[in-house]
Parts: structure tokens; C-alpha cells; sequence
């Protein structure tokens, strides 16, 4: 992991505008200004991306605990040169008031497994026989844990499809409507066809006009 690719994924976790950016880094007495924080924003395969060093990654840490937890003692933190995936776990932690359960649960929601053992070894300083480095994958699922503890995404079909309302039935202005404009009728009413009676009345007309002869009479007009 990059620390580009860190401070992307904080500032989308916690939906910090690059202004918002720039106000944590001067909480560290660290000045950056709108367009370098664009320009470490931008995605590892953009040229115009530029590298964020250890200096300035940490000295966004530092300005977040202090915007979460307020400055120690009153004194202004120290930006350090370098840092390593075990610090910034560390200062995660702090910022976010974390102990070793909260962190081992976060990791499990995100299916990743870790001792409490092994976590506290990661905390440990790095001249102690148990001291332990914090690989990639443990940052990273990590930092994914605390995306979906902040800023969850919900899943296709979730919350949308749950939160839809139900169709509701047609008011009874509606089926007046609906029936006015050739709606099927109601089965307690019985529909009559206005053509069928004049049809009926034809026919019977018909049946009127019609001459009947018997044979005798018209064979005898033949002769």
C-alpha cells in the first residue's frame, strides 16, 4: 500500500472534502494547500499524480487524532520522518479511541482473522523480543473495516429495494376514472351493449320483409 493510497481511503471513509483535508494537515502545523491535496488524491495510474511522503502522511495522522482527540498536554505534535504500517495503526487507533477487542471485532466483520496476541504485538515497540510487523494485508483490511464501520456501501437490492414503498390499491376517484375511460366494469354491474338491441330490432325487421311463396305459386307464374 501506497500512502496515496491511505490517504484516499481515509478521506472516503470519513467523506472529507480536500478543504477538509487541508484543515487537518494545519492542525499539524503542516501547510498544504487544495490543489497538492488533489494532486496526492489522484488515482496511482494518473501522471500528474504526486507522491506523498512519510513526512506529510504523518502529519495528517497526527492532525486527525487531534481533530478527534484534542492536542496531549496541550503541546503540538511531532511530524515524524518515517513511518511504518505498525505507527499508522497506532495512531489509527488513538484517533479513532479503538482498544485491541474493538479492533479484532472491526477486522471479523470484514472476515479477517486475528489473535489479540498477535494484535498487541503490533503495538509493541520495535526493540521488544515480541514485537511483531504489521504486513499490508493487515493495514488494509483493516482500513476497510473502518470504511464500512463509517461509511458503509450498501449492497445492490439492500436498502433501496427494502426502503420501496408498496403499490398502493386505486382510490375510488381513481376506478370513476378508470371505468369512464373503458375500465372492465365491476361484477356486481351487468353490461348491456346499446348496439345489441338495434342489432336485434334489424334482424327482426329483416325477418319481416322477407316474402314467403308457397310452391303452387311460383311455379304457376312460370306457365
Amino acid at each position: 500500500m501506497t500512502n496515496n493510497d491511505i490517504l484516499r481511503r481515509l478521506r472516503f471513509s470519513f467523506n472529507l472534502s480536500d478543504k477538509q483535508v487541508c484543515d487537518i494537515f494545519a492542525l499539524a502545523n503542516t501547510g498544504a494547500t487544495v490543489g497538492q491535496v488533489e494532486n496526492w488524491l489522484r488515482k496511482d495510474d494518473d501522471l500528474d499524480q504526486v507522491s506523498l511522503s512519510d513526512y506529510n502522511l504523518a502529519s495528517f495522522l497526527n492532525g486527525f487524532i487531534v481533530l478527534k482527540r484534542g492536542k496531549k498536554d496541550g503541546q503540538d505534535p511531532v511530524n515524524e520522518k518515517q513511518l511504518n504500517n505498525n505507527l499508522m495503526l497506532v495512531k489509527l487507533k488513538i484517533a479513532l479511541s479503538l482498544q485491541a477487542d474493538d479492533i479484532i471485532n472491526m477486522l471479523k466483520s470484514v472476515d479477517f482473522n486475528l489473535g489479540k496476541s498477535e494484535l498487541s504485538a503490533f503495538f509493541r515497540k520495535p526493540d521488544h523480543r515480541h514485537y511483531r510487523e504489521c504486513k499490508d494485508q493487515v493495514l488494509r483490511n483493516f482500513l476497510k473495516a473502518v470504511q464500512q464501520r463509517c461509511r458503509p456501501i450498501s449492497k445492490k437490492g439492500g436498502s433501496n429495494k427494502a426502503a420501496a414503498k408498496p403499490h398502493s390499491k386505486p382510490t375510488t376517484k381513481a376506478k370513476d376514472k378508470l371505468s369512464k375511460n373503458g375500465a372492465r366494469p365491476s361484477k356486481g354491474k351487468v353490461y348491456v351493449n346499446p348496439n345489441a338491441q338495434q342489432s336485434e330490432k334489424q334482424s327482426e325487421d329483416k325477418k319481416r320483409k322477407t316474402l314467403k311463396l308457397s310452391p303452387e305459386k311460383i311455379w304457376g307464374s312460370t306457365k
